[in-house]
């Protein structure tokens, strides 16, 4: 009875079909993998997210944020608690002489967002077009590709902590990573970055997205449902290559599988569960260990039971 109590009080505030009781985190994911959460809400707004937080504190559930459901992975008894996602999606472009000052908020996704800016002629963020994720989930794990990162074009973000408090942040307190900053670790909800891009002619733009894009769909197992990369670089080695030279392209458990063409991803290749995902993870870096004597980490989240 607790779930109805605390999905009628969630009700007092926010629209019901913002409001999921038992949703599946398959549909909410990349991965297309993953139990039920208990509650889901869908929240377009700060005082969604804030009525919301106060609501599973005085219950005291556990929450979650999910943006773009990328990098992560549901484990197959689901969330308990609430899951947040993330939907607000407000945009405003400030255009400089030679410069455009983008903010943005953190649920808007970051292909949608490449094709904003090349249509108004902002260059600068054609490296993350290809990204399968949310700004928010970006800037936590200070996604990057062709040699460029979030930490290179950030202002600063707006976040709140779960007591509801709001703070701003420049780019040094960022203390932005290889794939880590200061909210990989710190349970803070991302609201809103902003970002310096330049101006530039869409033709070039459009250029460089096609480009990316035409490299990912050749480097990068697209067709099959995965949560992007799932293995960082290390200090001193790829993990992809190694787990390549380990004879490891092409292995399979269940329905998971190492890529065939990058074997830095593994995909969901036919109604594979988390366990499937798990079983492999630990088998691909105990056989790369044996090997090779190096620790690969993962760079995807795992979260559930």
């Amino acid at each position: 009875m607790e779930i109805e109590e605390i999905i009628a009080k969630l009700t007092n505030d926010i629209e019901k079909e913002k409001i999921i009781k038992n949703a599946k985190m398959s549909q909410y994911t990349t991965f297309k993998i993953g139990g039920n959460a208990d509650i889901m809400v869908k929240a377009s707004s700060i005082k969604d997210f804030t009525h919301t937080i106060n609501i599973a504190k005085k219950y005291n559930m556990p929450i979650f944020i999910l943006g773009n459901g990328s990098n992560i992975l549901v484990k197959d008894l689901g969330i308990r608690g609430i899951v947040i996602k993330n939907e607000m999606n407000d945009l405003k472009i400030d255009k400089k002489e030679e410069t455009a000052i983008i903010t943005v908020s953190s649920g808007i996704k970051i292909a949608g967002l490449a094709q904003i800016l090349a249509k108004e002629e902002i260059e600068g963020f054609e490296f993350a077009s290809g990204i399968p994720g949310s700004i928010g989930g970006a800037i936590k794990m200070n996604a990057g590709a062709h040699g460029k990162e979030m930490k290179d074009i950030v202002i600063s973000t707006k976040y709140m902590d779960y007591e509801g408090n709001i703070y701003t942040i420049e780019n040094k307190e960022h203390e932005f990573r290889y794939r880590n900053s200061i909210f990989s670790k710190n349970k803070f909800i991302i609201l809103q970055t902003t970002l310096e891009l330049k101006r530039g002619k869409k033709e070039n733009i459009q250029e460089k997205i096609k480009e990316y894009s035409d490299y990912r769909k050749n480097n990068q197992p697209i067709n099959y449902p995965s949560a992007g990369s799932t293995f960082k670089r290390g200090k001193d080695f790829i993990s992809s290559k190694l787990i390549d030279e380990a004879g490891l392209k092409g292995y399979m458990i269940g329905g998971a599988k190492i890529s065939d063409l990058h074997a830095g991803f593994i995909v969901n290749v036919g109604n594979a569960t988390a366990k499937n995902v798990l079983d492999l993870i630990e088998y691909t870096k105990k056989t790369v260990y044996d090997k090779f004597n190096k620790n690969i980490e993962l760079e995807l989240e795992v979260i559930g039971e």
